[in-house]
């Protein structure tokens, strides 16, 4: 994209920025950013705000028209540089994609103009009039010899893949190409590496990273033969996008560990991400829009908010009103006090345009000290009135055609018409006042029912699709409904970084423990959100550090466990307890031995499985807030219990699954629908603490 000019800068999400580049004789292309993740370029179609945000007015205003001079990665780190120019001079745009990422624009002596988001560090800060430092520089493997590389595995007692993921900086997908390129198993302790196998580690990291670097397109990995020719034969935009749902690994390289069989090659790293990510991050603006939080905490749906900006709007009109009634007024007053000087101009006026005609006397005009300028086909002139000292003070709109009294009742009636349209917008507000009280009163009796309100939505987060409920930290456990939502479960929502979990049961969902995926605490907790509610809001940013769910606490892993099994119909079973597995994604797979076929929602899962013996069956279910959303939220009782005031403790028992459900609802004002989808499938006992009575 380097010579492309910046046509325009959007900000079609609080985390989104778009950059649309045109280059001569080419369909413009959009450089999407997503903050913290990824950016890449895309030809995709994507509907974007009508009202730019302040940062992409901020961004339109350096950089609209400007040149892409340059791009430069910083070191081996996740920080690009994009360097451009005008003629005013070049600025830059740095994007950080590590933690939660930034955007950040610098003028040409490196000074921060402005950052998506200001954030302060240990060892630099990222606001205005700053001078932007990059990240301390991390380990870059490309500068590592033979005696840095012994240094590192020396250091570590860890497994190698472990080791190459963190500490030479190479992450888990690389640093597993790296182990699989050398022979090495990627279990093996870092530090007992003999002489021969360093040798080829080093050998192996040189190629790989060698290829990186040459390389020039992209790879996509699918998951078994229907997906690959599902994908071959798609020739649309809505077809790829629907048969991405089964690609399962992308890299600019071959994987060694992967199977050749399965790799389709493409001309650019770009298509791969916008192949798997470009419809969810072209739909950007639209999940705004359904999902936003808004900064004071207050819905769009909430009526007491609506009928407040209402009032408030109506205010600043019934102050513009008063304002240009006082103005008009006092004009009109003017030109009768000055009723001579304004009668010598219309007359100087009308005799200078019967001489020479509108036109000529328009063009010489500004030649006379009291004109300002005239209008030729309006027939009018702005004209000035003296001030105190007899010199040119206020100007007044002078129709040729009437007499110095009717110019000025002119202003006088327009400042009548502003005053009535006062009084109307009094009345108005007086009765959106009127009604804003009622409203409160209203939500009021609703909070102390302990009820919240519902609120109608066009469409769900993409989780509900799912069984869910959050583990310690946030992360989401999602799982499938029935056998084809345990297919696409697996082929779209268990990456590479995420835990496959299984209860030890024929018929049991697949379940999938996202690393990145989950839900927070939001940074609202003001508005409509009612005292003892937890406030909630989603984000795909956690798991930082950690290249792998494996690599969370072990608590968190058996919590994943228990609630897996409580999907599972062990619920109904009679028992207290029950058995499930967890296993690496790139252990579950479709693909089965010659002669063997699987069902619909069926996997094979090969290699070790990880074990939860006598996991008890025991769930809990909060009541929450999700970006704005009213929403019971499920997991086990010591996590939703320090999340939320009002919870229950649900354990197998008697009473129907509907019967908890309609009770739950009729007490919270949740959807009854909502709740169900977080019960176990069976009889249910219930302790309540808080959630039933408040």
């Amino acid at each position: 994209m380097v010579g492309a000019r910046v046509r325009k800068a959007y900000q079609p999400h609080y985390e989104q920025i778009v950059l649309r580049l045109n280059r001569k004789g080419e369909p413009s292309t959009d450089l999407v950013i997503v903050r913290g993740l990824r950016a890449y370029a895309s030809n995709r179609d994507r509907p974007m705000p009508t009202q730019p945000s302040q940062f992409a007015m901020i961004l339109r205003k350096h950089l609209n028209n400007s040149r892409l001079v340059g791009v430069e990665q910083f070191g081996f780190d996740r920080v690009i540089r994009l360097e451009f120019e005008h003629g005013k001079g070049r600025l830059s745009l740095v994007i950080e994609l590590f933690r939660d990422g930034n955007v950040v624009l610098l003028d040409g002596d490196g000074v921060i103009v402005r950052p998506l988001t200001h954030a302060k560090y240990a060892s630099r800060s990222l606001k205005k009039g700053e001078s932007y430092a990059p990240p301390p520089e991390a380990v870059d493997p490309r500068n590592l010899d033979r005696g840095s590389l012994d240094g590192i595995l020396d250091g570590s007692d860890h497994a190698l893949i472990r080791t190459l993921a963190s500490r030479a900086n190479l992450g888990r997908v690389y640093g597993s190409a790296v182990c699989s390129i050398s022979g090495i198993d990627e279990d093996t302790q870092s530090d007992s590496l003999t002489t021969e196998q360093r040798d080829s580690l080093d050998s192996a990291l040189k190629e790989m990273l060698g290829d990186l670097d040459g390389g020039e397109g992209g790879n996509i990995w699918l998951s078994d033969t229907e997906s690959k020719t599902s994908w071959m034969d798609a020739d649309n935009e809505s077809e790829r996008d629907s048969a991405a749902a089964g690609i399962v690994e992308f890299s600019p390289i071959s994987l060694p560990s992967m199977n050749e069989e399965m790799r389709v090659a493409v001309s650019s790293l770009s298509l791969v991400y916008d192949f798997i990510f470009g419809s969810h991050d072209a739909a950007a603006f639209i999940r705004r829009e359904e999902e936003k939080l808004i900064e004071t905490g207050e819905r769009a749906e909430d009526e007491s908010s609506k009928l407040s900006r209402r009032a408030s709007q109506q205010e600043k009109a019934i102050e513009r009103f008063n304002q240009r009634a006082a103005i008009t007024q006092e004009l009109g007053k003017s030109i009768q006090d000055n009723w001579e000087h304004v009668d010598s101009i219309l007359a100087q006026l009308s005799a200078a345009v019967e001489e020479k005609g509108w036109q000529d006397v328009a063009e010489i005009a500004h030649e006379v000290v009291w004109v300002d300028s005239l209008n030729p086909s309006k027939h009018t002139v702005v004209a000035y009135l003296p001030d105190e000292d007899g010199e040119p003070g206020a100007k007044v709109t002078l129709e040729a055609s009437k007499t110095v009294h009717q110019n000025a009742q002119r202003y006088f009636e327009e400042a009548r018409t502003q005053k009535n349209k006062a009084k109307g917008a009094q009345e108005a507000l007086e009765k959106t006042e009127r009604s804003r009280k009622t409203a409160e009163k209203k939500a009021a009796k609703e909070a102390a029912s302990g009820r919240l309100k519902g609120r109608k939505r066009a469409r769900r987060f993409w989780f509900e699709k799912y069984r869910w409920a959050i583990v310690s930290g946030g992360h989401l456990l999602i799982g499938g409904k029935d056998a084809k939502g345990n297919d696409v479960l697996v082929r779209k929502h268990l990456s590479t970084n995420d835990l496959y979990f299984h209860a030890d049961l024929h018929g049991a969902p697949s379940c999938s423990l996202k690393l990145k995926d989950g839900l927070i605490p939001s940074k609202s907790q003001q508005g409509v959100v009612p005292e003892g509610v937890a406030s909630l809001q989603i984000s795909q940013t956690l798991g930082e550090g950690l290249e792998d769910a494996r690599e969370l606490e072990d608590s968190v892993i058996s919590e994943a466990a228990q609630i897996s099994v409580c999907w599972s119909r062990a619920w109904g079973s009679g028992g207290a307890a029950a058995t499930a597995f967890h296993a690496r994604s790139s252990q579950v797979s479709k693909t089965t031995e010659t002669g063997e076929s699987l069902a619909r929602g069926s996997f094979v899962v090969r290699g070790e499985r990880s074990w939860h013996r006598d996991t008890p069956l025991e769930i809990a279910i909060g009541l929450a807030v999700v970006n704005g959303v009213p929403l019971p939220v499920s997991g086990v009782p010591k996590v939703i219990s320090e999340m939320c005031e009002r919870w229950a403790s649900i354990v197998p028992g008697m009473e129907k699954k509907d019967s908890v459900a309609n009770r739950i609802s009729k007490s919270t004002g949740l959807a009854q629908e909502d709740v169900l989808s977080c019960l176990p499938p069976g009889g249910c006992s219930v302790e309540d603490h808080g959630l039933i009575q408040p």
